[in-house]
């Protein structure tokens, strides 16, 4: 598919030589090219569906990754907490 837009876009640059037309072609397959690369402008705010979803399923499993170990770091620092005011006394 590149390779048809790449001897497209070849094919309209050399009609220009005959008729400037042709380059005005040519410049709107660059930027029809250059604007769906991007994703276009109102892609942006809408998000794709499974991007949403991956994001979801990683916040949830860091979620529970953090209640699990904040509840054995807190632990160990009451732990710590109490060894250091033994030893100040």
């Amino acid at each position: 598919m590149l390779v048809l837009l790449i001897i497209l876009l070849m094919a309209l640059l050399g009609l220009g030589f005959l008729n400037a037309l042709w380059w005005v072609a040519a410049a709107v397959v660059v930027f029809g090219l250059l604007h769906h690369g991007r994703g276009g402008t109102g892609s942006r705010g809408r998000g794709n569906a499974s991007d949403y979803r991956d994001y979801r399923d990683y916040r949830d499993r860091q979620d529970r990754w953090d209640r699990r170990y904040r509840r054995q770091r807190r632990g160990r620092w009451n732990r710590q907490d109490r060894r250091d005011h033994e030893h100040h006394r």
